[in-house]
């Protein structure tokens, strides 16, 4: 070792005593309210999952393929959802799709609750969005298992870790993209706005969100997809799913395991965004 290197390593600063640390202190301090949050969220996860669970899967199918065709008025479509969902409960996999939906559904609706308030305020407010930029930066390339590491000291194995996980993961897709929608309202159409005495919340509600509304749809789409991706690997905290037999298949080496668990997985991502993605606008009729 040449005496430069030896002179930067001899003394290491100590990140990861001090992060393990401050984990420490802030699970000590606050034990009683993870404990809770952790029963809250499984309580609610459990009982939903076992209410999806007692529908008969033909009938839940049957159910998210008229869904299908009542958002979107295609019957390819609502054909597609019914024979993707048949070949799952086919091939023996519709626990795990319940379970992955059901995190999907929760991590997807915190995610947009949290990042389209948050998106609004950026939108509004420059430095906001300049502070938060290197946040979100943060929070989307960090490696996905980082995430799992103090959620799993904080909850325990578990969903609720893998569900909290998922949040932070996908959050910042519909802040980045409301953030976007917001910001670029053409301005005379906001001045139009106020010359007609609209407020401050009759201008968000029936100028500003309108006119984002593409973009946020584009937001909620990118976050079910991150949602669905970051749910599979939160299985090696125990949080169930089609991770599962993924994981299995991999541990057993069982590769036929784990393409009839991916190609579940793939369907479940295209319906949920063939469900979800907003239409494209067709030509204005003269």
């Amino acid at each position: 070792m040449d005496p430069v290197t030896g002179l930067v390593t001899a003394h290491k600063i100590p990140v990861g005593p001090w992060l393990n640390a401050g984990m420490n202190a802030l699970k000590d301090g606050s034990g009683l309210f993870f404990d809770d949050v952790s029963d809250g969220l499984s309580f609610l996860i459990d009982h939903s999952v076992a209410g999806l669970g007692a529908l008969p899967p033909p009938v839940f199918c049957l159910l998210v393929a008229g869904l299908a065709f009542a958002l979107r008025r295609s019957w390819p479509l609502a054909l597609f959802a019914l024979a993707a969902l048949l070949f799952i409960l086919n091939q023996g996999y519709w626990r795990e799709t319940v379970t992955t939906l059901v995190i999907t559904f929760y991590a997807t609706a915190a995610s947009m609750l949290v990042g389209v308030p948050v998106g609004i305020l950026a939108g509004h407010s420059r430095a906001l969005a300049r502070a938060l930029r290197p946040v979100l930066d943060l929070m989307q390339t960090l490696p996905t298992f980082v995430y799992l590491i103090p959620m799993l000291s904080l909850f325990g194995l578990g969903v609720v870790p893998g569900i909290i996980a998922t949040v932070i993961f996908a959050v910042p897709a519909p802040i980045r993209m409301t953030q976007l929608g917001i910001a670029s309202v053409p301005l005379p159409l906001r001045e139009a706005g106020e010359a007609f005495g609209a407020t401050p919340w009759q201008l968000l509600r029936k100028v500003e969100l309108p006119h984002a509304l593409p973009a946020i749809m584009e937001g909620l789409t990118q976050a079910i997809m991150l949602a669905l991706s970051m749910s599979v690997i939160a299985t090696m905290v125990g949080s169930g799913g089609l991770g599962v037999p993924v994981l299995r298949s991999l541990n057993q080496v069982r590769p036929a395991m784990g393409f009839e668990a991916g190609i579940a997985i793939v369907l479940v991502a295209v319906l949920l965004d063939r469900l979800f993605r907003r239409p494209a606008a067709g030509p204005v009729a003269p």
